[in-house]
């Protein structure tokens, strides 16, 4: 095994440990969450490094590299609905997206076509984890009575999240109409 699949691996030993600490509901476990999923998050991209730098990428890397991140960011999500931080609503937007593109991605891969990362998809990425975080610390300092307008920097985060992630979905499925249309007019 690959030293970036090792990496991407512990990524997703990490996610469970994230939850517990997640689901707690103290102020301590928070920070502990949050530290977590910034860990967590950095591995994304030093796995990626090694991956692309030592000639790493190996197909086994390519499927679970993406399931971790979906993984870990999915599971901070739901955690922000059951405490009332995020809509279900803006939750099933942005995991209809997630399914939506490996979905895409499946399709093209069968026919050959290797779907590259968009632009759009890399800001997803960055704003949901930069999201993931902000709407940790609206917690962490909520609890700790510092006066801010906490409710209103949850949900411009909610719907930065949720918004970005919908352009990106259309982005993806613009530049790729045709895998879409081909698919629906082709018999078996």
């Amino acid at each position: 095994m690959t030293t970036a699949n090792k990496v991407t691996l512990i990524r997703m030993a990490m996610i469970p440990f994230f939850i517990y600490c997640a689901l707690q509901g103290t102020i301590a476990m928070d920070i502990a969450a949050m530290t977590l999923f910034i860990v967590a998050s950095c591995t994304d991209f030093i796995d990626g490094y090694i991956a692309r730098h030592y000639n790493q990428i190996t197909d086994f890397g390519k499927f679970v590299d993406p399931l971790a991140d979906k993984l870990l960011v999915c599971a901070a999500l739901m955690i922000f609905v059951q405490r009332g931080q995020m809509s279900s609503v803006m939750v099933f937007i942005i995991l209809a997206r997630e399914f939506i593109i490996t979905s895409l991605r499946t399709v093209a891969m069968g026919k050959g076509r290797v779907m590259a990362a968009a632009w759009s998809g890399k800001v997803k990425t960055t704003i949901q984890i930069v999201g993931v975080v902000v709407l940790f610390l609206v917690a962490i300092f909520e609890a700790k009575n510092v006066e801010m307008p906490w409710e209103t920097i949850n949900s411009v985060t909610a719907w930065a999240m949720t918004l970005v992630t919908l352009y990106s979905g259309y982005d993806y499925m613009k530049r790729n109409w045709d895998i879409v249309a081909e698919g629906a007019t082709s018999k078996k």
